[in-house]
């Protein structure tokens, strides 16, 4: 695979020495000159990130090497062939991505660790919670707890809900809050995770409840945004409305909807003609 440095080595001559063609940044003879300036500026600031993670990749760049081979390219005396160019850039290639494939690794097993303990933590937390004063744990392993008791109907996995609500870590961590935003929240259960879906089944309109979800009713193994891996969730949720789904219409009422829209295009028929007369 060719590696796409040629133009940009070209326009690296103005970007990292101080001995510049353009001494004067701010005047340019012709467009020509700005844009090859521009090539230069461009290539400076992408090329930068590889100078800040030189102890990274473990190799040292020395600035006067890279202008001594761009020099000598334009002057037709590189000290290497096309060929030999080509070869060392490719395996330049194979030790980046090897370097990239051994950090990879150590990150997957370092989440991997976390993910345990995450686990490890939220069994121990929900544990605990469950002998609390009038937490309730279904056959799922959700737990939770009425604060204040609605008056309204209870929730159905099919409505849609009006809802004020915190999440938060088992550490204490917010992660998500409707408070914060002053205002509600309005989705249909059937969109949220397991742990909402069935959790808010067990509040009536109007009342307030404190949920603990297990991650395999949450987002189990995923990191999702600020929430870690087979994470344990802590909602404080209050259902302020419901709004059931609209049901549909049976035949009897199809067929007396249009028995009335026929009656009703058949009056205006008759109005017309006389109308008409």
């Amino acid at each position: 695979m060719r590696l796409p440095f040629k133009i940009t080595f070209l326009a690296a001559v103005m970007a990292l020495t101080t001995h510049t063609v353009f001494a004067d940044t701010s005047t340019f003879k012709n467009d020509d000159d700005k844009t090859i300036y521009a090539f230069g500026a461009s290539f400076a600031k992408n090329f930068e990130q590889f100078f800040t993670k030189q102890d990274e990749l473990k190799i040292k760049v020395d600035n006067n090497q890279l202008i001594a081979g761009i020099q000598d390219s334009l002057n037709g005396k590189s000290k290497l062939s096309e060929e030999e160019i080509q070869s060392t850039l490719q395996n330049f290639q194979i030790k980046l991505s090897e370097i990239q494939r051994v950090k990879m690794e150590k990150e997957e097993k370092i989440r991997a660790e976390q993910a345990k303990k995450n686990a490890k933590a939220g069994d121990e937390y929900r544990a605990k919670f469950a002998q609390e004063k009038g937490v309730v744990k279904t056959k799922s392993g959700l737990l939770y707890r009425i604060d204040k008791k609605g008056q309204g109907d209870n929730a159905k996995a099919s409505d849609t809900v009006v809802v004020n609500y915190k999440g938060s870590l088992i550490d204490g961590t917010v992660f998500d809050s409707s408070y914060k935003k002053n205002t509600p929240v309005t989705f249909p259960l059937e969109a949220v995770i397991e742990g909402w879906k069935e959790g808010l089944t067990h509040l009536n309109k109007g009342g307030k409840m404190t949920l603990v979800i297990p991650p395999e009713l949450a987002y189990g193994e995923q990191t999702v945004g600020t929430i870690p891996s087979n994470s344990t969730l802590i909602f404080e949720v209050e259902l302020l409305d419901l709004n059931p789904p609209a049901e549909k219409a049976t035949d009897a009422d199809k067929t007396e909807n249009t028995a009335n829209e026929k009656a009703t295009e058949s009056k205006d028929a008759a109005t017309s003609k006389d109308a008409a007369k």
